[in-house]
Order: C-alpha cells, then sequence, then structure tokens
C-alpha cells in the first residue's frame, strides 16, 4: 500500500484516484513518467520547483500532501468498483476530518462523483463540505486523460492555488520559500 504524505495544517490535500503500478512499484505518487501532476503542481505555483515524485516528502514544507480514494493499485482507475469509490470515499471522509486541510483537491471528477453520490459535479469548487475543509475537483492528471493538456490542467490547479491563497489564513500559498509548519505523518 502506497503512504499518504500528510500531515495537519495542510493547506491542500491533493487526493488522486489510487495508485497506478509505476507508484505502487516505486513508493511515490504519480511516478509514471507520462503523469502531469508533478509538471502542473509546479507550473501553477503550488512549488517553485519542479519536484520529482521520490521528492513527495518535501510537500509538507509546502503545506500540500497527497492521499487516493483508493489504496488498491491498479493499470487504469476504470478498473475500480464503483463499491472501491464508495468505501474509499468513507475512508477520505474520516481522513480529512482527522487531518483537517484548509482544501482537499481530488484528481478525477469521475471518481469524486462516485466516491461523493454527484453525478452532476463538475471541475472546480464543489458545495460539499467536510467538517471545515473545502472541497476542489481537479481534473485527473494521467497522461490518459486526453482531454486536458499539461496547459489547461496547469490552469485548472492555478485557479485552486489562487482560491486556496484567498482563503488562506498563512502567507504559505506565497512560496518564496518553504518552510516547515506540519509534521509529516503516515498514514
Amino acid at each position: 500500500m502506497l503512504p499518504d504524505v500528510i500531515g495537519t495544517g495542510l493547506d491542500v490535500l491533493f487526493c488522486g484516484i489510487n495508485p497506478g503500478l509505476m507508484s505502487e512499484a516505486t513508493g511515490h505518487h504519480f511516478a509514471r513518467p507520462g503523469n502531469r501532476f508533478w509538471p502542473a503542481l509546479h507550473q501553477s505555483g503550488f512549488t517553485p520547483v519542479r519536484l520529482h515524485p521520490t521528492d513527495q516528502g518535501r510537500l509538507t514544507e509546502y503545506q500540500l500532501g497527497i492521499t487516493n480514494v483508493v489504496a488498491r493499485a491498479s493499470a487504469r482507475a476504470d478498473e475500480l468498483s464503483r463499491d472501491e469509490l464508495v468505501e474509499g470515499g468513507k475512508i477520505l471522509v474520516r481522513k480529512v476530518k482527522r487531518y483537517q486541510p484548509a482544501w482537499l483537491a481530488i484528481l478525477g471528477i469521475v471518481a469524486f462523483r462516485g466516491a461523493f453520490g454527484q453525478p452532476k459535479a463538475v471541475v472546480g469548487e464543489q458545495d460539499l463540505r467536510i467538517g471545515q475543509t473545502r472541497v476542489w475537483v481537479l481534473p485527473n492528471p494521467s497522461g490518459l486523460n486526453a482531454h486536458y493538456t499539461l496547459s489547461r490542467l496547469s490552469a485548472e490547479f492555478a485557479a485552486l492555488r489562487r482560491q486556496a491563497r484567498m482563503t488562506s489564513t498563512t502567507t504559505v500559498m506565497d512560496k518564496a520559500k518553504p518552510r516547515p509548519k506540519s509534521k509529516p505523518l503516515t498514514g
């Protein structure tokens, strides 16, 4: 099972659908070379440098974290059952209530719809709140998602960053240099 990169005091907890086989093999989130998560994270301004999957532990320096809706690895997200998504959504809610990030960013509209019973949800901020945590849906950064170029994906990430920055009570979203705020935990 791929460990979460998580801690208290996060501005944004990014949530993948489930680990790919490369991520499971390497122990790093979004490890497949064609995945656009790491480039989009940097191009949108969340990190001052482009991180590599092996740098995932540094995310908490920027008040960011990563988890998944479903823990089971698969070659493609469409291999997951509806029941797995619903159960994963329940586990995710408990995790978010425990760690209380300011924002939960789910990376995949289809997964969000299935996990949270929101069949008409669209990319962007959602009406749903988990405790005080606000929810945003981003496109799936997988290279298999041909609907979004890296440029368009980065623009969607940047929209979340702007909103998170406006609602942040800290200046951490102005990431001239990282500062440790939360102790990373695995879970």
